[in-house]
């Protein structure tokens, strides 16, 4: 197994073979989280304007997502881990989640034009889309740090594509000093300095858990759309 951990758009278009999407802060800590949650599946476009579409069209839908960080007016939750969870128990069950965000969801979509399978990740599923990387031992992954707006290389990003490729056995890992350096990063600041409403420091507290759930999530194209599902871990 060849392993090549990359970043930005760039890197999501080179990306071949097995592809690994990583965005910590937060849309690959909201996706895994919806399916616990009991969501049905997550469709990701790559325009506001196309979520806002789907949901004339079918009014259940949810529609999740931010542009720059922001909230999408007209969506019914930002990218944020903390409005997910403050919803009433029941809420997402069976539901259909549209999400649109700058980074994890756009290098989804690019790294899809030559990558299979693609597999939307960060801390809180790294191990188990690991051992399903072992179980399937492609002959090349590509990993990929998002970054912010696929333009600016992110700590949270880099790290966690460290800690997946260590776990594929590239390379070592420590978790505190990680840590070490992710609590005082300008990323984490930001969601800690109180300065936003719409990037509460809840957020960044749950993003950075490691492994919280032992869900593999693959996107694939169905028709016209890119539908995310979780792969059950045996």
């Amino acid at each position: 197994m060849n392993v090549r951990r990359l970043s930005l758009e760039g890197g999501a278009r080179q990306a071949r073979g097995a592809a690994v999407v990583i965005d910590v802060f937060r849309a690959f800590t909201c996706a895994p989280l919806l399916f616990d949650l009991g969501v049905s599946e997550i469709r990701f476009v790559a325009r506001p304007e196309e979520g806002l579409a789907l949901k004339r069209e079918d009014p259940e839908r949810i529609l999740i997502g931010e542009v720059n960080g922001a909230p999408i007016p007209g969506y019914d939750l930002g990218n944020s881990p903390k409005e997910i969870l403050a919803c009433p128990p029941g809420r997402f069950r069976g539901g259909r989640v549209v999400q649109r965000t700058s980074s994890g969801v756009q290098g989804v979509l690019i790294a899809l034009e030559r990558a299979a399978p693609v597999l939307p990740a960060s801390f809180v599923n790294a191990r188990a889309t690991a051992r399903h990387l072992l179980r399937l031992n492609p002959p090349e992954v590509s990993i990929l740090a998002m970054g912010r707006n696929m333009k600016e290389p992110a700590p949270e990003d880099e790290l966690c594509a460290r800690y997946l490729a260590s776990l594929l056995g590239e390379c070592a890992y420590d978790h505190r000093e990680a840590l070490r350096e992710l609590l005082f990063s300008p990323m984490t600041q930001l969601f800690t300095s109180g300065r936003y409403p719409y990037l509460p420091a809840e957020d960044a507290v749950y993003c950075l858990q490691r492994d919280l759930f032992d869900r593999v999530l693959c996107a694939q194209k169905e028709g016209d759309a890119v539908i995310v599902r979780p792969i059950s871990a045996p």
